[in-house]
């Protein structure tokens, strides 16, 4: 027995919950032609078996064909989706873990060009911002189609084996009808009263109740209070909150608060690094406290500590801890064996959440596992023989690559030229709104202490240095350095400065600053916040149509918020063609993809930010020396089996370069890269 407020079960009308922590809902894009198959039962699977009280499935599961999914999400309006509802059910109760799905109409928050390409409906004329369709004002006979289409799909989760079904009332269809910001209706369903406003959803759950009975279980997850003028307010969110208690057909609810409308408004209601931790956590115990109902609620509650405080202080009663469970799905039983302190941290990155939105598939920034729990493992499984590993770089592959080899039980020396391991994620981290993304690099060096992994900084390693520990393997992570090369120009572009210059600080901002962007990721808008705060006159520049693609929605917020109140202007579809010095300023030829047009201006200093070129001299000058030459056997690789490639009979030791010091990509990218190569050495 434990008196961990987390480990307590909590009864939810029939079934008993083991423990107070879940996962909520939440669409990560794995489906297969809108079917939650074996990857999407295997990635909820893996938190069951590791003590997860309750997965809440599939965010915005849909119930009509008019709701096309914009995320891969679950078709809950197909009768075809029960057997595979069914085969997830039953891997996640195997493990006594409960099993839910989030059930809705979008509404306005799709598009009318997905799925069977009908209109999108609404009780709004005007459109979301986020997903820029114009919908259909809706009508009786939608109405009743909808409220039907809600029943079937209830009625086709009961017999997949649900043990309930949550309703998104949260920017969704239910919602768009009772916030005033989104009802342009006249009559029984229209703006003019709560009463009315509310009458949708509650209709929809009477029809779902008369479907699947009484201890089906059905809960809301609404929006208590919108945050925006006009909206609904916390006061109002009370209010809806007992009257949905009154009805007695709802036995849990989940809160939200916020809404979802634009980018912005997500990110301040699924709180990204450098928000405050569980900012709605509060308003949710008033709620719970107004009710009595059991409530649920999930805001970036990223770790135990927080968890914990949420349940003992009567504020939740079940605690959702999504994202981080992606980045560690083992947190209960780590809870639960007194290991807390080897919980992989959820840095709050939102990669996850970002590539869905961008219509990819949700992937941990820092564990390549999740998502991929039928290819890799998220325990490494010791090897049979052991290796002697030498591994140049501790950058995040370099890192990686230690933990893991080390976690196979293989002897491994890392060398690094810096005194502090980490490279471009410390590099990051310098922003201090950015500063958690260290706990990438941190958490890695605690799983390599705790096996004995030499480290040697300060060490700028030669071939001479790898060869005289007489290696089986060496891993080559050096990562990258700046490129400052233009293609128009063909060499190193003078008299600029770099992204990295600017963030380390090795180079003070000056008072005209040209940013131009060509790899439109983090560094140049973390470059322009520096200059921007320190008073500079800033122009971000990019060849692109939008700037800073790869950051994506959420990460983007907080750059604008930083960054918009400053002195500071976008230039989209101009390329840098070259610089030369002009006196005391720069002359930059500026040109366009679009036409021959091109034009000179003047800056007191240019930044580039144009991805990095390897650090390869090592890797070239120890091929020579080694049994494969370098080469990788990608059938293998992908396969997940050894490698076993031989190109050279006097080779003395198998070579690999991994991350950045192959090509410039992304800290997900250079993880992977570890994680994959070295399960198998």
């Amino acid at each position: 027995m434990t008196k961990d407020p987390l480990l307590q079960p909590f009864q939810l009308k029939h079934l008993t919950l083991k423990n107070r922590i879940m996962t909520t809902s939440h669409e990560p894009a794995y489906p297969e032609d809108g079917m939650p198959k074996d990857r999407y039962r295997a990635y909820h699977e893996e938190r069951a078996k590791a003590g997860v009280a309750m997965a809440m499935t599939a965010g915005s599961a849909a119930v009509s064909k008019d709701s096309p999914p914009v995320f891969n999400n679950v078709l809950a309006y197909k009768d075809e989706v029960v057997p595979w509802i069914r085969n997830l059910t039953d891997g996640c109760h195997a493990h006594g873990c409960a099993v839910m799905i989030q059930l809705t109409h979008l509404g306005r928050r799709t598009t009318w060009n997905k799925g069977d390409w009908l209109p999108s409906v609404s009780s709004s004329k005007h459109r979301e911002p986020s997903h820029r369709a114009f919908p259909k004002l809706i009508e009786d006979w939608d109405i009743e189609r909808i409220i039907n289409d809600f029943a079937d799909a209830a009625e086709r989760m009961q017999a997949g084996g649900m043990d309930g079904i949550e309703l998104l009332v949260n920017g969704h269809l239910m919602d768009q009808f009772w916030s005033p910001l989104t009802n342009d209706l006249v009559g029984p369903y229209g703006a003019d009263t709560l009463e009315n406003r509310m009458r949708f959803p509650l209709d929809v759950l009477a029809a779902i109740r008369k479907r699947v009975g009484d201890k089906f279980i059905v809960g809301f997850r609404f929006t208590a209070d919108e945050v925006q003028k006009g909206g609904i307010t916390a006061a109002d969110g009370l209010v809806i909150a007992q009257k949905l208690s009154q009805t007695g057909q709802l036995d849990f609810l989940n809160v939200n608060r916020g809404r979802i409308h634009t980018d912005a408004a997500m990110t301040d209601l699924i709180p990204i690094q450098g928000a405050k931790s569980a900012p709605h956590l509060t308003y949710a115990g008033e709620v719970r406290k107004a009710t009595g109902m059991a409530t649920f609620h999930a805001a970036r509650i990223p770790d135990v500590a927080t968890a914990r405080h949420a349940v003992e202080a009567g504020l939740l009663d079940m605690v959702g801890m999504t994202r981080a469970h992606m980045a560690d799905p083992h947190i209960v039983q780590k809870i639960m064996q007194g290991r807390e302190h080897d919980i992989r941290p959820c840095v709050g990155a939102t990669y996850c959440l970002d590539r869905i939105y961008q219509a990819g598939e949700a992937l941990c920034i820092h564990n390549p596992a999740t998502g991929r729990e039928l290819s890799m493992p998220h325990v490494v499984q010791p090897a049979d023989t052991k290796r002697k590993v030498v591994i140049i770089g501790a950058g995040p592959a370099g890192v990686e690559a230690a933990r893991v080899a080390a976690e196979r039980g293989h002897d491994v020396e890392v060398f690094e030229a810096q005194p502090d391991p980490g490279g471009q994620v410390r590099l990051t981290a310098l922003n201090p709104r950015r500063r958690e993304m260290i706990a990438i690099i941190d958490w890695r060096m605690a799983q390599c202490a705790a096996r004995d992994v030499v480290f040697h900084f300060n060490t700028w390693a030669e071939v001479a240095d790898v060869t005289a520990l007489n290696p089986d393997v060496v891993i080559v992570a050096t990562g990258g350095m700046p490129n400052t090369e233009l293609f128009e120009t063909g060499r190193d572009t003078p008299h600029v400065v770099t992204a990295w210059d600017m963030i380390a600080g090795d180079v003070k901002p000056a008072q005209n600053v040209l940013i131009y962007d060509e790899s439109g990721d983090h560094p140049a808008l973390q470059a322009a916040e520096v200059a921007a705060n320190a008073g500079s006159t800033v122009e971000i520049m990019t060849p692109d149509r939008v700037f800073a693609p790869d950051i994506m929605a959420m990460n983007l917020v907080p750059y604008m918020r930083a960054l918009q109140d400053k002195d500071v202007t976008f230039t989209v579809t101009r390329r840098l063609l070259g610089v030369e010095r002009q006196g005391n300023k720069l002359r930059a030829t500026i040109g366009t993809d679009y036409s021959d047009y091109s034009d000179e201006r003047d800056y007191d200093q240019v930044v580039l930010n144009y991805g990095t070129l390897p650090l390869d001299d090592l890797y070239f000058a120890l091929k020579p020396l080694s049994s494969n030459g370098g080469a990788v056997d990608h059938d293998a690789l992908i396969a997940g089996t050894p490698q076993t490639l031989e190109r050279n009979a006097e080779g003395t030791f198998k070579l690999f370069r991994i991350g950045d010091a192959v090509s410039a990509r992304n800290t997900h990218a250079a993880i992977y890269d570890a994680l994959r190569l070295v399960k198998d050495l």
